[in-house]
């Protein structure tokens, strides 16, 4: 199968592992056996360079989900196509087995790319009028309770409108993308990916009538701290956090980028659905 000719460049991140290294230096060898030049880049902050990137046709991410995340996060700005590849088992982004990457990844290249546009979340914490941390997310932002406290209390805010304050483990807000993550083992609904809302959904809530929520994009969401002595944990994506106290402000909204991740041609979302959660 031949591989069309305006694919130049096609660069592998890859995790931290020997199976991961060693299969990215075997497809970067296969890449290059087809006239593509690619680079292999290990460290996260490569990525976060712009003249690595230039010229990429499509960058190739050797290992699960987490991977995928964690890369889409710095490359979003730069508006390149992302794809996995799993080394473990199906993913819900990484759904390339690495054992058919290479004969997938030729039909891929073969044909102009089907990439699916996800919508990204931007969050910023503010402590005492002062912004201290903004990040922007594929999957979800989490506030979860500190191992010790019993429960933590959250005030939540559609634009300057009060919705509630819940009162429970946390509140995640999702995207689409990661409705099917935290969300969904939250009890939140499955929202179909290439949709642009907010999910809202309460942790073990106090109150059984605390119910998920879909929200749209056009308002931010404010999260106040109203647990007096508690603290709680502000987490993005699942992989990196942040303690956060009494009197914090989280404010989400949508992000201006956009992850670009790369659909395989055979298998569209309600395949993967159907395999990952057991569906008939």
């Amino acid at each position: 199968m031949a591989i069309l000719p305006f694919y130049k460049k096609v660069d592998i991140f890859t995790k931290q592992s020997e199976e991961a290294k060693k299969f990215s230096k075997e497809l970067k060898a296969w890449l290059e056996s087809k006239n593509i030049q690619s680079n292999i880049f290990e460290n996260l902050s490569d990525l976060e360079k712009e003249e690595n990137l230039k010229g990429t046709d499509l960058l190739v991410v050797v290992g699960g989900d987490g991977s995928l995340l964690i890369t889409a996060r710095r490359v979003a700005k730069f508006q390149i196509p992302i794809i996995g590849i799993n080394l473990g088992r199906l993913g819900f982004l990484t759904e390339i087995n690495k054992d058919d990457a290479i004969k997938e990844l030729e039909t891929i290249l073969s044909k102009p790319l089907c990439i699916s546009k996800r919508m990204m979340l931007r969050v910023s914490l503010f402590r005492e009028g002062n912004k201290i941390l903004e990040a922007d997310v594929l999957n979800d932002v989490v506030i979860n309770k500190a191992i010790l406290a019993r429960i933590v209390d959250v005030s939540v805010y559609v634009g300057d409108r009060y919705i509630t304050t819940y009162n429970g483990d946390g509140i995640i807000v999702s995207t689409p993308n990661g409705s099917t993550a935290y969300a969904l083992s939250a009890g939140g609904p499955i929202v179909y990916p290439m949709m642009e809302v907010f999910v809202l959904v309460p942790i073990c809530p106090h109150t059984l009538t605390d119910r998920p929520i879909i929200l749209p994009t056009l308002e931010p969401i404010t999260i106040k701290m109203v647990s007096k002595e508690k603290d709680a944990w502000l987490t993005l994506d699942g992989q990196e956090g942040t303690q956060i106290f009494y009197g914090d402000e989280i404010v989400v909204k949508q992000s201006p980028y956009y992850a670009h991740i790369v659909r395989t041609p055979y298998k569209n979302y309600f395949d993967i659905l159907r395999e990952k959660l057991n569906w008939k």
